[in-house]
């Protein structure tokens, strides 16, 4: 049985989920987006697309986030939001955890401190305005932006995180249809990194 996430819960209790670079500067900048020619790893997004958590190092990961985004709030506080989102009922997770699991979870986040956890790198952060914006509108942004004739696996990494922001399941055919190239081109590119990687944010969802 499926479970609507309840995100509302979150919003009501003016818990941070996301959060922009805060020291990288970007290469370039407008209205819909940030581009950053070396890529930064600075922008944390949760909850931003249908993807649920479906692992415990998944699980363990966004409770670093989480703590790291509200810095400052109380280990109750904290501890309150983690077991509302391990809670499969509530529908942000795809597996039940035991209490004793989750307990030592906690704590190993709690003894690690509010440090930046390990984040994909992104190169291309579009705005809130952008919204209405197509995946393939987006897609032909960041194309001129890496400013590649060619495709290359930075951008099939870019196109692979767009799709997925959209709550899409990445398959071969539709990364080849966006980034117009043949689907024997995607596989010539898809380096053992990318597929593990396709494979990890298509289980989210």
């Amino acid at each position: 049985m499926s479970h609507d996430r309840k995100i509302k819960w979150l919003h009501d209790r003016r818990v941070i989920t996301r959060c922009n670079p805060w020291s990288d500067k970007p290469s370039q900048e407008t209205d819909l987006y940030m581009y950053y020619n070396n890529g930064t790893h600075q922008c944390y997004t949760l909850f931003a697309s249908k993807a649920k958590i479906t692992t415990y190092k998944s699980l363990k990961w966004h409770f670093l986030v989480l703590q790291f985004l509200n810095e400052g709030e109380s280990d109750s506080f904290l501890e309150n939001i983690f077991r509302f989102i391990a809670n499969k009922e509530n529908g942000f997770v795809t597996f039940f955890i035991k209490s004793k699991v989750l307990d030592k979870m906690i704590q190993d986040v709690f003894d690690q401190g509010p440090d930046p956890p390990i984040n994909k790198i992104r190169k291309v952060i579009f705005k809130p305005a952008a919204w209405p914006l197509s995946l393939s509108d987006k897609l032909s942004i960041v194309g001129k932006l890496i400013g590649r004739n060619k495709l290359d696996k930075s951008m099939l990494y870019q196109c692979m995180l767009d799709i997925n922001d959209e709550g899409q399941k990445i398959t071969t055919k539709k990364l080849a249809e966006l980034l117009n190239v043949t689907q024997r081109t995607i596989y010539r590119h898809m380096c053992d990194t990318l597929r593990k990687e396709k494979q990890i944010l298509n289980e989210e969802l």
